[in-house]
């Protein structure tokens, strides 16, 4: 798999998966209301999108920025999947699981990218 396509699949994941979870939340007595962090995953993933143009054409430093936003999306999703496997939200384990799986792709990607150009 490409690189870029690696990031446009974990951007759209990040985008689509809390932008799913916030649109059908539903409010306990203990949580009325939805919170505005879990869009958070969603603004990463936007700059990821913005990002795959420059990774298709091999823009170093924007690949780079993309590393580190995919590494900050992994580390931020930590918690959000810990709570949800606490809790048995099934729905909330398969979205988390899902963007961090999608992460963990990418970043593969990225890191075999960055070794091939090395090589080169």
């Amino acid at each position: 798999m490409k690189t870029s396509q690696a990031n446009l699949i974990n951007s759209l994941t990040l985008i689509l998966m809390p932008l799913w979870s916030y649109l059908t939340y539903e409010g306990t007595v203990e949580k009325p209301d939805q919170s505005i962090t879990a869009l958070i995953p969603l603004f990463l993933g936007v700059i990821l999108l913005l990002c795959n143009n420059g990774i298709k054409n091999n823009n170093k430093i924007i690949a780079h920025v993309a590393v580190i936003i995919t590494l900050i999306a992994i580390g931020g999703l930590s918690k959000p999947l810990m709570s949800a496997i606490e809790e048995g939200r099934n729905l909330g384990i398969f979205r988390v699981s899902l963007m961090v799986l999608t992460s963990v792709i990418a970043m593969i990607t990225f890191v075999k990218s960055f070794i091939e150009a090395r090589k080169k």
